[in-house]
């Protein structure tokens, strides 16, 4: 079964983001609560809030303003600049010693997703090929789960005898190379697209 190149490039670049956050996922807590100053696990839930709070506040303006222009560029942009932003996360805990920092960082995550959710979904959506559509968000939703297990499982063991410094440098180099696959997507993006294609028409398919 053949998978055109922007699903196929969108998948693993889904794959590696989920696993540079999954390899710190599960020592996050234990990095707050015993490496920064006043941490605590009411910190934690703060912080998880928080990320949530600014995603909400911000993705629904960046989707209305994506739909505004029938184009898929617009969408690109977006895609890269919320890649970058949360790239740059795992980074920014290298140098968080204080709740505030923590808090930042969170918002920094949150504000990155809401400028990834909106274009991903969509162009995934108008990229899928035809009769492959439920293969194809199947392909995305494994990837993510693979690499959040075994990168949650990898995590505790480098955590313990690497460090968390370490973690959090691989998980940055991932996120990296995650939002660089997105890169590989632009030559087979849509100059135009008629409102609300989020279907694929029967266009050839992308090798």
């Amino acid at each position: 079964m053949k998978v055109n190149a922007v699903i196929r490039y969108l998948v693993m670049g889904d794959f590696f983001v989920n696993a540079g956050f999954s390899v710190f996922a599960p020592v996050l807590a234990i990095f707050v609560t015993g490496q920064i100053v006043g941490g605590s696990i009411e910190t934690v839930g703060f912080a998880a809030a928080i990320v949530q709070i600014f995603k909400v506040i911000v993705e629904l303006p960046v989707a209305r303003i994506l739909d505004r222009n029938h184009g898929e560029y617009d969408d690109f942009v977006s895609l890269i600049f919320g890649s970058t932003l949360i790239a740059t996360v795992p980074f920014l805990y290298l140098g968080a010693s204080e709740i505030i920092h923590v808090y930042i960082i969170q918002a920094i995550y949150g504000i990155g997703i809401a400028f990834v959710v909106p274009p991903w979904y969509a162009i995934f959506s108008r990229h899928l090929d035809k009769l492959q559509e439920s293969f194809e968000w199947a392909l995305d939703s494994i990837s993510i789960g693979v690499a959040a297990a075994g990168a949650a499982a990898a995590g505790g063991y480098l955590a313990q005898h690497f460090g968390f410094h370490f973690v959090f440098i691989i998980g940055g180099i991932f996120a990296i190379f995650g939002g660089a696959m997105q890169i590989l997507i632009f030559k087979h993006l849509k100059g135009k697209v008629p409102r609300g294609q989020v279907r694929p028409s029967g266009e050839k398919v992308l090798s």
